[in-house]
């Protein structure tokens, strides 16, 4: 690792040390005596030769002391070495936030406190906007602030738009920077961060240092026109020095916690632990505490707590404590889910640990141990200090007014409270229907739930926000929640039955069928159209606008006729896992001959569907694309295949590039079926690159 800005405070002091000075005198006093040193014309050649034997001996002697001043064991043996004086390029510092849109005035006087410092400083913003959007919130924040701001809205959101933690910190791995930091958005930074970071890039090994904030009830200041210095309301300039003593009165009247914190990182590229980060939410609790817990547990970092050394703060008025509590019982859930992973995953229970902490002594940045403050960490072992340095480094701890990161320790069989979701089908359709108030519908099981994600995925990548998840049981429920999809239970799903064989023609097939059309039909009464679209119907492109564009009194659906020499609309060739519905008394009224056929027939719900809506033997078919319904004058419309192909159409599947094959088509989707057999199923769609979720880390790839 390229090590640059000098390490200790005194950086920017203009005193030299000592081997500077020593060979400062030592030059100067060569030249001195090249001037002013008369030698006789006289003077015989041998006293000439000794005297440029003394000169350049003494200039040697000069060189050796300065090179053994560098060279020195202690700073060969240092498990903090760093460079010493070298003068070079600052580090680079990307600080890494979400931004939702909400709370704009404090976001942007922390944005400004963060650019402020440096000009080596990028942040980048993780919002759902997109960045070519000019009428977002976000994109204002950029038209702001130039080239060093940045959106990213490539990460995972929950459908309330609450971001992933570890979809967070995977992304922040894509950018060249020698300082990563993640940090809540309305956090205010003050100067002494750039000189702390300055002292820890100079650290010779992996670090993780955390940090957390004082919250100020009013911040009473501004950044002028300069974006240089902070000032009052009356225009007065406000020393560094005053804001640091009001953060230093605030921490004495509260504790610092693990909520508001600063978590920064070198060595981007190498993980911060061991294992795999679960799906935190992220400003949701337990994900810091936990970081921490695992960092120190795999001891690939030196994990330290800088609270006292980088003074930050940010704003909890009356009127924002207010929010927060509001935000607490509505979004509880959200937080009840991190304690369940912070349990699940990881050893976050029962460890007794304090962190090392990183004070400032005599202009001097030291790591002293938590257990006792008069060591300072930053001394090797094997080196020894005199008696008055000893003195002057533990009067200086003892009586340093430091703040320190309080750690709340869980206890392994602490009692969680159960996760409740707040919402069901009612409430939910609200929230995510588009405009047209139209919405997406899947049905799943447990054992099709990394299928379930992969077509969560491919929708999050497609921009189709508006889907809803229906579980059949509860670990699809339970799992659902904690991925952060907009998923309700099925009260009425059929129990005790299988679903790791439920393949076409089983009898839990059958079954579990029945589940969709009834779910559609109570959508449908609620006022909303739906495209059910199965978990095995990889998408390619939005199909919504020209399935909307059909108009009323219609339902298109897809074709199961893989044969290309007759008719798409023959007997039975209704594919009930991709069609779309609107919500109007036509086809209400045929779903609920659908779902009453169905329930009378020892069959799955598909030849249910082709029965009622096209007549048994195809007797209501119309050419070769169409049928229609007489009782409710209902039109059913088989979709083209070369658009919205089967499992068996084309034998796209066995293509060596079934994406290409179907782009060069220009499909909307491609189905996974006319396959027996769920591991079948996963691994043609695995092995074909249809595939859009990584199960070991919990997220979209």
């Amino acid at each position: 690792m390229t090590k640059s800005v000098h390490m200790s405070s005194s950086s920017s002091s203009p005193f030299l040390p000592p081997a500077f000075r020593f060979l400062k005198f030592c030059l100067f006093f060569l030249i001195q005596q090249f001037f002013f040193f008369r030698v006789p014309m006289k003077l015989k050649g041998l006293r000439a030769g000794l005297l440029s034997i003394w000169l350049s001996g003494f200039l040697l002697i000069a060189l050796s002391f300065y090179g053994t001043q560098l060279l020195s064991p202690t700073s060969l043996n240092d498990p903090f070495r760093y460079s010493g004086n070298s003068i070079a390029a600052a580090p680079r510092i990307t600080i890494f936030t979400s931004f939702n849109g909400e709370g704009n005035s404090q976001a942007l006087l922390a944005l400004r406190s963060w650019l402020a410092l440096s000009s080596h400083i990028t942040v980048v913003l993780f919002t759902q906007h997109n960045n070519n959007n000019p009428s977002s919130d976000s994109s204002s924040f950029t038209d702001k602030f130039g080239s060093r701001l940045l959106l990213d809205s490539t990460i995972d959101f929950t459908f309330l738009g609450t971001p992933f933690l570890h979809s967070m910190l995977a992304r922040s791995e894509a950018y060249q920077s020698d300082i990563a930091v993640l940090m809540d958005p309305e956090t205010v930074l003050l100067p002494d961060f750039i000189s702390v970071f300055s002292y820890a890039h100079e650290l010779d090994r992996d670090w993780l240092l955390v940090s957390s904030s004082v919250e100020i009830p009013r911040f009473p200041f501004h950044w002028d026109e300069t974006r240089h210095f902070w000032r009052q309301d009356n225009g007065k300039r406000v020393r560094f020095g005053e804001l640091q003593k009001m953060i230093s009165m605030r921490s004495l009247q509260s504790n610092s916690s693990v909520g508001k914190m600063i978590m920064a990182w070198n060595n981007i590229d190498m993980p911060l632990h061991c294992g795999v980060i679960p799906p935190f939410l992220f400003q949701r609790g337990t994900h810091n505490q936990w970081i921490i817990n695992e960092a120190m547990s795999c001891k690939r970092r030196f994990v330290f707590d800088a609270t006292s050394t980088i003074s930050s703060l940010f704003l909890g008025n009356g009127e924002n404590r207010s929010d927060n509590v509001s935000e607490l019982k509505t979004r509880n859930w959200e937080y009840i889910g991190n304690s369940h992973l912070g349990q699940l995953y990881g050893s976050l229970f029962s460890r007794s640990y304090t962190l090392p902490k990183l004070l400032k002594c005599n202009k001097r940045y030291m790591f002293v141990s938590a257990s006792d403050r008069s060591t300072d960490l930053s001394i090797p072992k094997g080196k020894s200090l005199g008696f008055r340095s000893r003195e002057k480094i533990s009067a200086c701890i003892s009586r340093t007014k430091s703040r320190s990161l309080k750690l709340d320790f869980v206890q392994k069989d602490e009692a969680v409270p159960p996760l409740k979701f707040p919402f069901d089908l009612e409430s939910l359709l609200p929230l995510v229907a588009d405009k047209n108030r139209t919405v997406v519908l899947s049905i799943a099981g447990y054992s099709y739930k990394d299928m379930l994600m992969s077509w969560v995925c491919r929708l999050r990548r497609l921009k189709v926000p508006n889907f809803l998840v229906c579980a059949l049981d509860d670990e699809t429920y339970q799992f659902s929640i904690l991925q952060g999809l907009p998923v309700f239970f099925d009260p009425y799903a059929p129990k005790n039955i299988s679903f790791n064989d439920c393949h076409f023609g089983s009898k839990c097939f059958q079954r579990v069928t029945k589940v969709k059309s009834r779910t559609v039909l109570k959508i449908l009464k609620l006022g909303y159209n739906v495209l059910l679209s199965d978990v095995d119907v990889y998408w390619f492109r939005n199909p919504l606008p020209l399935l909307q564009s059909f108009g009323p009194s219609v339902l298109t659906a897809q074709s199961d006729e893989y044969n290309t020499t007759v008719p798409i609309n023959r007997p039975r060739r209704l594919n009930s896992g991709f069609y779309f519905a609107r919500s109007d008394g036509p086809t209400i009224a045929a779903m609920e001959k659908v779902v009453k056929h169905a329930a009378t027939s020892s069959l799955s719900e598909q030849p249910s569907f082709y029965d009622t809506l096209c007549g048994e033997g195809g007797i209501y078919r119309v050419g070769d694309d169409k049928c229609l319904e007489p009782e409710t004058n209902l039109t059913v419309h088989f979709l083209d295949r070369e658009l919205f192909p089967n499992g068996a159409y084309g034998d796209l599947w066995l293509k060596e590039d079934v994406r290409g094959e179907c782009e060069k088509k220009q499909c909307f989707v491609l189905h996974n079926n006319w396959i027996s057999g769920r591991l079948k199923k996963l691994e043609r769609q695995m092995m074909k690159g249809l595939w859009e979720y990584d199960a070991s880390m919990r997220m979209c790839v």
